[in-house]
Formats: structure tokens, sequence, C-alpha cells
């Protein structure tokens, strides 16, 4: 028996864990806590057999029509994906070669690192301003083949200014990829500017505004020459068929129900910035649908939360912010419960 080997510093990846334990309230994963977009739904009910039994389309070109009409550019500048972290993935194996360095802001999105290394790539953290903002000038210097910007920031939901995006877009040495997972919730987002540019790719998901994360729908933005090598790289019958029925037809009727969860949630987060402030708590600005909260020890609140069944996402040690917990939101009355047993654990 010959075994295997793994390629040098791929043992140093470790999966992906998210702790799920059995609570009554889960904000742990920033997901809709309104439910899901109804046309979705009805159109999940419409399936036959044939869904079942054959491919489902080879690119989604009815998904990408849909995508694109929805954020204001032709089809042939979209990509469709299991997820936009497909698509995040698909794009490094396209656009850069292995031992290129990719760098992102610290914190941001944790699968970047793990992405770059799967790859065969170099990340390479640059730590965000002490206001939260993109040090721009900071990841322009590392002259990375792929600057990666996550806006609205995951994890600490804090938006990049229009002038430090646009810097990194018009400045780039190699590709830009602008993730806008949160983008529904922000006050600006730049998913059509993507087209103007060669080397932009911006990335949109309908896991958290359309409430279908158990699908993995996610979609790319760029230039149609860019969309082409991207999509070699993601492969054919990526989305299956009732991902591509669920989030055509939620992008094509229910943009209305979706604005109006965007909006409460707006409001939401204010109403909770304000309350965690009541309790010595300093959220940071979010203009996402979750917000960013630094504690003292993130581990032992989490587990005293978990203890009365609630989760948020415990997190450790972040550059410039420290330990920190992620609370995502949702209606006031859960956000209520939640405000209760914090006092009670602070």
């Amino acid at each position: 028996m010959t075994g295997f080997s793994v390629r040098p510093g791929y043992e140093t990846i470790s999966a992906y864990r998210a702790d799920r334990p059995a609570v009554t309230i889960d904000l742990s994963d920033n997901t809709n806590q309104w439910g899901v977009a109804p046309s979705a739904l009805a159109a999940l009910g419409a399936w036959t057999s044939r869904n079942v039994s054959e491919y489902p389309s080879l690119y989604s070109d009815r998904l990408a029509a849909a995508a694109g009409a929805y954020v204001g550019v032709p089809s042939d500048a979209v990509v469709c994906g299991c997820g936009s972290d497909d698509l995040l993935d698909a794009a490094m194996r396209a656009l850069a070669q292995p031992g290129d360095v990719i760098a992102h802001p610290a914190p941001s999105f944790a699968m970047i690192p793990i992405f770059a290394r799967t790859n065969g790539l170099v990340p390479v953290g640059v730590p965000l301003l002490p206001s939260g903002d993109l040090d721009a000038e900071a990841m322009l210097a590392t002259g990375a083949r792929i600057l990666y910007l996550c806006t609205p920031n995951n994890p600490t939901g804090t938006a990049h200014s229009r002038e430090a995006v646009a810097r990194v877009l018009r400045e780039a040495p190699g590709v830009v990829i602008l993730d806008e997972a949160y983008g529904e919730f922000a006050d600006e987002v730049f998913t059509a500017d993507a087209v103007r540019y060669p080397h932009v790719f911006a990335t949109r998901t309908l896991s958290k505004s359309f409430g279908l994360a158990g699908l993995r729908i996610g979609f790319g933005v760029g230039a149609p020459a860019l969309i082409t090598e991207v999509t070699k790289a993601r492969g054919p019958y990526k989305v299956n068929s009732f991902a591509e029925m669920a989030a055509t037809a939620a992008l094509t009727h229910d943009l209305a129900w979706m604005a109006g969860i965007a909006a409460e949630v707006q409001g939401l987060r204010t109403r909770f910035s304000e309350a965690l402030r009541t309790l010595g708590l300093d959220p940071l600005p979010s203009q996402a649908n979750f917000v960013c909260v630094p504690v003292a020890d993130a581990r032992r609140v989490v587990d005293a939360l978990y203890a009365r069944g609630i989760a948020v996402r415990g997190l450790v040690g972040l550059p410039v912010i420290g330990d920190a917990l992620r609370i995502g939101l949702a209606p006031w009355a859960v956000l209520e419960e939640v405000l209760a047993v914090l006092e009670e654990v602070l």
C-alpha cells in the first residue's frame, strides 16, 4: 500500500468548521431571520421529475440574465455559482498562479486565506485602519496579484469608503476581487462598476437578503473577457436546477419583498446598536445585517449565551479590534431576548 501525499504546505489548511449547538435563537450565520423569498418557494413547488433526473443548465443562463437585470449589467458580464464562495475560489484559480500573493484586509472573510492556500496562493493580511476603513495605500503597497476587498466587511460590518475602494480599483497592480455579500443592507455598492474595468470581479449572494442560504446561490460580475475565464475555472453544472429556479424567481418577482426586509434591518441595526451601548458596549458602525461588538473575553460570553440557548459568533484576537461578538440581526422581539441575556451575562 503506497499511501498518498499532498503538496507542501497543504497540510496546514484546516477544514472550515462552525459550531452548531442546539439553541433556541441562532444569530451566528447572518442568514435571513424573516424567512425565504416567497416566489422562490413557489418556484420550488413547481418541480418535476425532470428537474431531478436531468442535468441542470450548463452555466445557469436564465439566472445570469435575472442577476444582470437586478444589478444593471448585461448577462454576459455575469457568472453564477454554488454560493459566492464558489466564485471566489474559481476566480483565484483562474486569475493567479501558484506562489502569487493575495492581499486582504485583516480582519475580513475567514475563508479567503483558506481558498488562497488551497489554490497555492500566499495570503497577506493588511490591518484595517483604526476607523475600520480599508488601508488602500498599504493594500496597494503589497504589489499583490489579487487584492480582495469585502464591503461591508465581514466580520466587522463596516463599509469601506468610496475613496479607498475607488483608489484600489484604479491603481491595483493586478486583479481586484470585490466581495459585496452584504450589499443589500449598505448605503452604497460598487457591483455595476466592475464592468468598467478589465481587472475587477465583484461577487454577490442570495444567502443573506433573499433567504436562500440553503440553496447556495451566488453570482459574479465583471468585464465579459474576465467572466469567461472565471466561468472556465468554475466548471459546468455548478448550480442545481432547484437553485436556479428559485433564485431566478426571487430576482424577478421578490425585489420589493427583499427591499422591505433590508429597510427593516437598517432600522433595527441602529436600534440594537443603541441598546448595546446602554449595556456599556461599543458596537462598530455596521452597514451589514449584523453588528460586531468588541468584548473583553469572547469565549466566555459565547459560552454563557450558548448555555442560555442563544448562538452568536465569537471572534478571538481580531487584528485592530481584539475579541468581539458578531450578532446577526432579527425581528426586534428576538433581539430583545438577546439583550436581556447579554445584560445578565455581562
